[in-house]
């Protein structure tokens, strides 16, 4: 709780600081664009107005995000953060957008602009701030897991290409007498535009719903494959309820040995090591059993794996176990999402391991990579 409350306080302070900078920028900005006749200027101070908008979003979205569960949301409100990432790039495309629009018009209608010392000054200073800043907010926003700072803090580094270019437009007039800030204006909004494309299309595919972290599920099965009676972790599946807010399953493979009070006593210490190492909530831990008294059932065990891992697109093969007395066979194959027809790859298997034991009654469920399986050794 008290990470939480840190992560929440560090969002809201670099939202301040981003608030106020951006205010005052727009501020200086506005006046200059407007006494200059400049667009680029005044597009320019549009734009950090929108970034201080979108640091009033960040904070709206973390505070709601913070709201304790209740019986509507009993997994809470950590999803709101995704919402809030999706109104700044929103935000970010409309400003590409009106960007765009307005130095079409001024191609078509063009201003002669007049370009001051002080002017420059100023402009040149705002690129100094909005790089600083930009870093700054984004550093933080990787930080703390915060797609709404990583997409200001981006935004932000927009800006000050924004103002690098109005600079370089106010060179070429001064030296050639050629203005070409409306030009350059078109292209910037289109790079704003592309930007904000991609903040949309990241922020979507995290409310869908994405492959948990490579990373996080190895640290995790490492973790569960720690405990002494625990040969195997499989079928580690996360559910993302807002940023670091984890709750998922996994089913571990124990021998068949082992009493019903002890594999109660493993789950709930393999539950409190894992949310205490990862922050990660086990719901539920399936069981998978392995034989330990029957020297047959582990040569069966190669030879099936042999055949099942020839097959192509199997990552994995888990859970085996054989029931002797009912002539029996179960166990589980990963098939990678790249095969065309898995259900085929799961037939395909199926003919070659009822070849080999034509007597037994076969059990196999087919499972998805969902977090990145390693084929297995």
């Amino acid at each position: 709780m008290n990470e939480t409350l840190s992560r929440d306080k560090q969002i809201i302070r670099t939202s301040i600081i981003g608030i106020l900078a951006n205010v005052f920028l727009a501020g200086f900005k506005a006046v200059v664009g407007l006494a200059s006749h400049s667009v680029a200027i005044v597009m320019d101070a549009v734009n950090n107005l929108s970034d201080a908008a979108s640091s009033v979003i960040t904070i709206v979205g973390t505070k709601l995000a913070g709201r304790a569960p209740d019986r509507k949301h009993p997994f809470g409100y950590g999803r709101i953060e995704y919402l809030s990432a999706m109104v700044i790039s929103l935000l970010v495309l409309y400003a590409g957008v009106t960007a765009f629009v307005e130095s079409v018009k001024k191609i078509i209608h063009p201003d002669t602009p007049d370009y001051s010392a002080a002017s420059l000054i100023i402009v040149g200073a705002a690129v100094v701030v909005k790089i600083v800043l930009g870093l700054y907010v984004k550093r933080v926003g990787v930080k703390v897991n915060s797609d709404s700072l990583v997409n200001s803090g981006e935004d932000a580094k927009l800006d000050s290409i924004i103002s690098l270019t109005t600079l370089a437009a106010a060179a070429v007039y001064l030296l050639f007498g050629l203005s070409i800030e409306a030009w350059l204006g078109a292209v910037i909004a289109a790079v704003i535009i592309k930007s904000g494309l991609e903040m949309l299309s990241d922020t979507l595919s995290k409310i869908l719903g994405e492959r948990a972290d490579a990373e996080l599920a190895r640290d995790i099965k490492a973790t569960v494959m720690g405990f002494p009676d625990v040969s195997g972790a499989y079928d580690l599946i996360l559910h993302n309820y807002g940023p670091d807010a984890y709750q998922g399953s996994v089913h571990i493979e124990v021998p068949d040995t082992l009493r019903a009070n002890d594999l109660d006593d493993l789950l709930r210490r393999i539950s409190v090591e894992v949310y205490s190492k990862h922050n990660v909530i086990l719901t539920a831990i399936g069981v998978y059993s392995y034989n330990t008294t029957d020297p047959e059932a582990a040569q069966m065990r190669d030879t099936v794996r042999e055949l099942v891992m020839a097959q192509p697109h199997v990552l994995q093969m888990h859970a085996f176990y054989v029931n002797q007395a009912e002539q029996r066979i179960r166990f589980d194959v990963v098939v990678s999402f790249d095969a065309k027809d898995r259900n085929a790859v799961l037939r395909s298997i199926t003919d070659k391991v009822q070849s080999a034991y034509p007597g037994y009654t076969l059990q196999i469920a087919m499972d998805t990579d969902f977090s990145e399986e390693e084929p297995a050794k």
